[in-house]
Parts: structure tokens; sequence; C-alpha cells
């Protein structure tokens, strides 16, 4: 059995990233969100990556994996690159494999953190935020019919800051497709059913941090409060947002509390300064466009509006990163993309019987992960 994994970084402490359902490590790096978020984790670390079997780049199976043989793959994977205990972070599914590995061999586990995470996967009464049988249901069905084509509109729950992101919504159907077949993925679906790792959280004795957003559909943020209860001395966090995905919405805070958990300090908030262009755009007179057009008529020109917008940016490669109800903020990696996007959107205006503003700025910019 060839489990892939990846090492990356030279920090003090070894951090084993657990992912969920499925993984592919290749396509991780496709994805700027995940790919920054994974590089600024192994600037305090060293980071180690992996595919669990039967997903992404490891090895295929004719049975797949129960959660004792995930734990057998962390363990080897540790032991490939030398590493005798490592803090785990474990996402969703991952989440509840790291827990059992904490339990089983805490003389390996520094720390545990996890992230969206859950202890059961079916609905009973002692634990009533896993799916019913009848959502389950529905997950199955999706899966086999819509994995081929990747136009799974559940998905868009898991992520809803981006479910209007074209681009990233594609990137995120390949990513799932790459990293299990139809047949494989349906597989995994169904043993995280079997899922309850109810009975061992009191036995986790390693320093535990749990971070969950407030408004996670995907696994209720109650869920999360209902493991920390049971393991003794963890701290919880309760993030802002909905995403399921920790790389998308503020990402910031779920790195910086993972920093300041595994090493005692707390990061700059300043993510890193890059030459990016800027565009702006503002809707000429939008106040006596709405007062001379009533409510109803003016809403419909604002969501033609909108759309316009959004699909020139996503034609000219634009980030969306506000929309400011009469126009957008948003940013480009050169200038002349923006330009075009700027006329782009200018021509396509006109038709809606408004005019628009837009100021262009190319420089040297600050990133952050809070918000704006």
């Amino acid at each position: 059995m060839n489990i892939a994994y990846q090492v990356l970084g030279e920090g003090p402490i070894d951090i084993v990233y657990i992912p969920g359902w499925v993984s592919n490590l290749d396509m991780m790096w496709t994805e700027t969100r995940l790919a920054t978020f994974l590089t600024k984790l192994s600037s305090f670390s060293r980071l180690i990556l992996f595919d669990k079997r039967g997903t992404g780049l490891s090895d295929r199976m004719n049975k797949y994996s129960t959660l004792e043989e995930r734990m057998d793959d962390i363990r080897a994977v540790m032991d490939a690159v030398g590493s005798e205990s490592a803090a785990l972070f474990g996402h969703s599914e991952g989440g509840s494999v790291s827990m059992l590995f904490a339990a089983t061999y805490p003389e390996r586990t520094i720390a545990l953190v996890t992230f969206g995470v859950f202890a059961k996967r079916k609905y009973s009464k002692d634990y009533p935020w896993a799916p019913t049988d009848a959502k389950r249901q529905l997950s199955y069905k999706m899966v086999e019919d819509k994995w081929a084509d990747g136009d799974m509109q559940g998905l868009k729950s898991l992520v809803p800051s981006l479910a209007d992101d074209d681009i990233f919504m594609d990137w995120f159907a390949s990513y799932l497709r790459s990293g299990a077949s139809p047949g494989a993925a349906l597989e995994l679906l169904r043993l995280n059913t079997d899922v309850d790792i109810i009975g061992i959280l009191s036995s986790i004795r390693v320093p535990t941090l749990l971070l969950h957003r407030t408004g996670d559909i995907d696994v209720h943020v109650d869920e999360a409060k209902f493991i920390a209860e049971r393991i003794s001395n963890s701290k919880f966090v309760e993030l802002q947002g909905d995403d399921h995905l920790f790389w998308a919405g503020n990402s910031y805070s779920i790195l910086a509390e993972i920093e300041e958990f595994i090493t005692g300090v707390r990061p700059n908030k300043v993510f890193d300064r890059v030459l990016s262009t800027i565009l702006f755009t503002d809707i000429v007179r939008s106040t006596e466009h709405l007062s001379k057009s009533g409510d109803k008529k003016w809403m419909n020109i604002l969501e033609k509006h909108n759309a316009l917008v959004r699909e020139e940016l996503r034609r000219f490669n634009g980030k969306e990163i506000k929309n400011t109800g009469d126009g957008f903020l948003a940013t480009f990696d050169g200038p002349s993309r923006a330009v075009r996007c700027a006329q782009a959107i200018r021509d396509g205006i006109k038709k809606l019987g408004i005019e628009i503003t837009v100021g262009i700025h190319t420089g040297e910019c600050e990133i952050f992960d809070a918000g704006d």
C-alpha cells in the first residue's frame, strides 16, 4: 500500500494535516487560498500532508478504509518522515480520525486541532445535529448522479462565501473528482455514516483546540461544543462565517488561533505585501435612479448590473473583494486585465440605462484576511 505524502517547512514542530472526505496533493496547490493557508502553516512548523488510502495520489483499494486503517496511514506517514510526535490538524471527517488517533496514541500526539469536526454521522435523540436518513440519501444520490459533471448544488452549501465564484466552484468540483472516482466517493460517504467516536472523547488527554464557524451548514456548531464539553481542558473557539472549508472566508483568524495554540505566540495580522491592481466601480447617481425608478425596478437593474460585473470579473480573472451595494471592489494580477475588464463593464452597463465611474490603481498592497 503506497500512501502519497509531502513535507514542507522546517519549523521546530511537526504538524500533520488530516483532510476530510477526499483530497489530492497536487490539486491542493492549484487553489490560491488553500495554497496560501498551507504555506503559512508551514512557516512555523514542518507541515506533513498526505492523501489517505483510496484517494488522491495514494493507492486505490478493493475495500475502503475504516477509521482504524486511517490511523495506520497517519502512523505510516509519520514513520516515513521521521516524526516521532506531531500536532494533528484534522478537518471534518479528518478531525474525527485525529481525535481517535490522539486518544489511541497520546505519546505521538503533541496537540490536537480540529476544524468543522463531528463525532457522529447518524441522527439520534442524543445527537440531533447529524443528518437524518432522508438527508443522507439525498447526498448519496447527488454523488451518484452529478459526480462526473461536477454539477453538485450541495457543494455550494459547504462554501457560501464563494458559491457565486464560478472559477472556485469549478476548481472545487475538479478537486473532489481528482480525489476519488464516483464509486469510491460514494463508498467513503457511506462509511462516514458509521462514524461514532463519542465514547472515546473523554479519553483524549492531549491539548486540544476545536475551531468551528457559527453558520457551518454541513456540521452544526453545537456539534463542536458537544465535543469540547467531553474533552478535558479543551479550548473551543467559535468563528464568524458560514464556510465549512477552513481556507475560505476569514482564514486569517483560523491560522492565528492555530499558530498561537501550537507556538504560544499570536502572529502579526498582516499576511504579506504584494503588487496588485485594484478596480473600483460605482454607479453614477444611484440614489437619484432609485428615487425615479422605485424599489422593484431599481432592484431588477441592480441584479442585472451585479450579474454583468461578476461575469466580466470571471472572464478577466478578477477577484471580487466586496460588493458595496452600487459598485464593486476587485483585484487583478495585472493592470491590462483590469483595464480591459473595466471597458467591458462600462460598455455592458450602458445597455441598462445607467453609467458607472471606474477607478484603477496598481501598487503594493498589504494582504489581510479579516473581512474586507
